[in-house]
């Protein structure tokens, strides 16, 4: 673990006032140990470590023919076109405005008034993807689980360009 060095006997040299001058005596400290024990140390706390687990949406994708029956009345349409602005739409309301402040208000309020309310959202296909991010956070933080994402077809492209 640790030597001590020792001068040896025949190399005293006379001092100062005829005194033999004592050799130093040097210490070497062996710190092997000490690193396996940081190591050791170290990788235990690593494997005992609990990490916390990435935060996704768990994403439920249907069957490619899948098809359910929705009466309209319990669908709220959100379209999100290319300049990132926002029209929706309850059942065959006409096509209205909408600010992203009050997107998540609107889903709570119509969660509360519909409990069978499901949300579309259509995208256009040149939409930028952090919009589509933003809508399922606040879908998300509205506690909405039922909703559909799909892109814009041709006739919803005209419908929003019309309610422009």
């Amino acid at each position: 673990m640790s030597d001590v060095a020792v001068a040896e006997a025949g190399g005293k040299k006379p001092g100062v006032f005829g005194r033999v001058k004592k050799g130093r005596v040097g210490v070497r400290v062996d710190m092997t140990p000490m690193v396996d024990i940081a190591f050791l140390l170290l990788i235990f706390f690593m494997v005992t470590t609990v990490f916390r687990r990435p935060l996704a949406m768990e994403v439920n994708m249907p069957e490619a023919d899948a098809r359910v029956e929705v009466p309209e009345s319990n669908v709220l349409t959100v379209y999100v076109d290319k300049d990132e602005k926002l029209y929706a739409r309850q059942g065959r309301d006409p096509l209205q405005p909408m600010a992203w402040t009050d997107l998540r208000p609107r889903f709570e309020a119509g969660s509360a008034a519909n409990p069978n309310l499901i949300i579309l959202v259509k995208i256009h296909r040149e939409a930028r993807y952090e919009p589509m991010v933003d809508m399922m956070d606040t879908l998300e933080d509205a506690k909405m689980q039922r909703f559909s994402l799909i892109p814009m077809q041709e006739a919803d492209v005209t419908a929003v360009e019309a309610a422009r």
